[in-house]
């Protein structure tokens, strides 16, 4: 564990207390950093919201913006999570700040205390433009003490964290709506219809102007080039530099994010090829892991997708890589105990590929158990001690092509093996 996560975790309570009252107090005592930030873009949903920033944190940047970015979780190490026009926070900033936020009476939890200092960062530091995602649902979430952004983003609503925001997608979606607010502007992915009812309901109510994908804007593969169709535009542009279909949907959500902030053409292109986002469907050369397959002629994937639309998305990057260039395939996977394990595994059943369990330090289902749930939906399925085992088991199997997936925390413990893969 980094030393900022560790004094996080000493210092504050870890869990998730979905209220804003004790963000409004902290903010209070900080002079109310919130509000002096520069023009913010608000991003709520379930899945994509990473990319959906990534990308158009890539525009914004090759228009010569600077940028700051506030997401969550980190992978490594916990200065991921606050970005200050373009560069990571350093640790001595982090602790300064910290020491600040610590100070002030009350008991402030671990997102809320690091939202604070994300704030009390980005106030100080000078950038033309702030990506804010939200932490988890929306209407209560620690960033939404944030006034009417400059824009709202609102990514593919669906199930997950369903220990606090529940299983009806109805009330997930208002959740995640809590973020349009009075006279603002949204830009919303493809819904399902429950989700899109609940998030048009709210935008009329708050008097906020929609443009949805599949109604007002959309985005599409045309001769392998992405098109994206404004109210007034057609946009022929390259193909996203992130791979599966799935980022199309969320290349085209930032395109059309990108022109409400007016970024040109040319920064929207450049954006869109140079765009990274680390452990989602990135392929990895380096590393301990990356350079054993290398050198056994395979292709080693890490995706960080944990919840069944997650791993629908996944599934079809695959079969699609798969029908380009067939390999052999394993799967890698670990999930935390929270998540739907067993929905999980169904999205993957069509690739007909071994799967090989395995844990990680924290609330995992242990290795025996989770591949227990993989033979429940009809996948081979075998745990291994370590991912350095499972993927000297996926070479034995003879995979050309292995893919280690199902949770973010799996993710960072694989970059975390070696500097030369960790996220800067």
């Amino acid at each position: 564990m980094d030393p900022i996560s560790a004094r996080l975790r000493a210092r504050h309570p870890q869990r998730i207390d979905l209220s804003l009252e004790r963000m409004t107090a902290l903010c209070a005592a900080l002079g109310d950093p919130q509000l002096r930030l520069p023009p913010v873009v608000h991003v709520a949903g379930t899945n994509g919201k990473g990319s959906t920033i990534a990308f158009l944190r890539a525009m914004a940047e090759a228009a010569g913006l600077r940028v700051h970015v506030y997401s969550s979780p980190h992978l490594v190490r916990f200065n991921e999570r606050i970005r200050l026009a373009g560069a990571l926070i350093s640790d001595a900033a982090l602790e300064a700040i910290l020491d600040r936020i610590e100070a002030i009476p009350g008991e402030a939890t671990v997102f809320e205390s690091t939202t604070a200092a994300a704030f009390v960062a980005m106030s100080e530091v000078p950038a033309d433009l702030a990506l804010i995602e939200v932490g988890l649902g929306g209407s209560l979430d620690a960033t939404n003490v944030l006034p009417v952004p400059q824009l709202a983003v609102i990514t593919p609503v669906d199930h997950d964290h369903a220990e606090f925001l529940g299983t009806d997608l109805a009330k997930i979606a208002g959740e995640k709506a809590g973020i349009l607010k009075r006279g603002g502007r949204a830009v919303v992915a493809r819904q399902p219809e429950v989700a899109r009812d609940v998030i048009g309901r709210v935008a009329a109510r708050n008097g906020v102007a929609l443009s949805v994908m599949g109604e007002d804007i959309d985005a599409f593969v045309e001769h392998g080039r992405l098109v994206f169709q404004g109210a007034d535009r057609l946009l022929d542009l390259p193909l996203p530099n992130l791979s599966g279909p799935h980022q199309i949907d969320n290349a085209g959500l930032a395109v059309a994010a990108a022109l409400d902030l007016g970024l040109t053409v040319d920064a929207i292109e450049a954006g869109l090829t140079s765009a990274v986002w680390p452990a989602r469907m990135q392929r990895l050369k380096a590393g301990p892991y990356g350079t054993r397959a290398e050198a056994a002629g395979a292709e080693l994937w890490l995706d960080g997708g944990h919840n069944p639309h997650a791993g629908r998305a996944l599934s079809e990057a695959l079969l699609e890589r798969q029908r380009r260039d067939p390999r052999p395939m394993a799967l890698i996977v670990a999930l935390l105990a929270s998540k739907d394990a067993g929905g999980f595994f169904q999205t993957l059943r069509l690739l007909d590929a071994p799967v090989i369990t395995v844990d990680f330090e924290g609330a995992a289902v242990p290795a025996e158990a989770l591949a227990a749930v993989a033979r429940g939906q009809g996948l081979g399925a075998l745990p291994a001690d370590s991912v350095d085992e499972a993927v000297r088991r996926a070479l034995d199997l003879g995979a050309g092509r292995i893919i280690i997936c199902g949770s973010l925390y799996l993710a960072g413990e694989v970059l975390a093996a070696s500097e030369d893969t960790w996220p800067v």
